[in-house]
């Protein structure tokens, strides 16, 4: 499949490389290209578009404000996000709205299309596998739905997986190992930090090299995961 895509950055010559970079990837396809997140949102309610690659400092409205607006309306749920900037210090908050990756200016034809790569792995699999925002897992003897906007951080120990809730709800237990859960939620929502712990980044609260914040809960960042982790964060 192709995904529909467009462009929104306030400098002429970003926005031209970039669109450039659209049109010669032959799984993109190039539906606009905008000079700010007004008329790119405007472009998102007029028809049907997988991918925004985003500048986030713009006038009027920038792109974090704007990815803001697209993870909390439900009718723009199907549009991702790939931030494409100059400043770093926006990767965290980045996650938190869901974006797919975050491009660091200035960026050549490989990094860009390793990022479009895995906004076109997402939309597959999430079509394929989880167009319900849910898995189901066996918990004492019977079949337990789970959202995946539901779960706080997953946790493994022995044989089984603890899954950690939102709202303090009890957390739900299952024979499994952590790696057969992993492989079931939704790519680029969760981030494996350590051979027992899967988090959910959008519950991320603050984060340094070695842990993990989640509201009074810190989780430790494994040795094997650390370049990973690391380089998705922007540490």
């Amino acid at each position: 499949m192709k995904l529909n895509c467009i462009t929104a950055d306030d400098e002429p010559l970003a926005l031209g490389l970039i669109s450039a970079f659209v049109q010669q990837t032959p799984f993109l396809n190039l539906v606009g290209q905008y000079a700010n997140g007004v008329e790119a949102l405007q472009a998102i309610h007029n028809q049907p578009v997988h991918l925004i690659f985003l500048d986030i400092q713009m006038p009027n409205l920038n792109g974090m404000e704007l990815a803001r607006i697209i993870s909390q309306t439900s009718s723009l749920g199907q549009t991702k996000i790939i931030f494409t900037t100059a400043y770093n210090q926006f990767a965290v908050e980045g996650y938190k709205v869901d974006a797919l990756d975050y491009l660091m200016k200035p960026f050549g034809y490989e990094e860009f299309l390793r990022a479009a790569t895995k906004a076109k792995n997402y939309v597959q699999q999430w079509s394929e596998n989880n167009s319900h925002g849910c898995m189901f897992v066996k918990s004492d003897y019977k079949m337990v739905r789970i959202d995946f906007d539901s779960i706080l951080y997953i946790e493994s120990f022995k044989d089984y997986v603890k899954i950690h809730l939102v709202g303090g709800q009890p957390p739900v237990v299952t024979l499994s190992t952590l790696k057969l859960i992993e492989d079931k939620l939704p790519p680029f929502k969760f981030l494996r930090i350590h051979r027992s712990f899967v988090v959910a980044i959008p519950k991320i609260d603050s984060l340094s090299r070695n842990t993990v914040q989640i509201g009074n809960i810190s989780l430790p960042v494994g040795d094997l995961y650390k370049d990973t982790f690391q380089e998705l964060m922007g540490l």
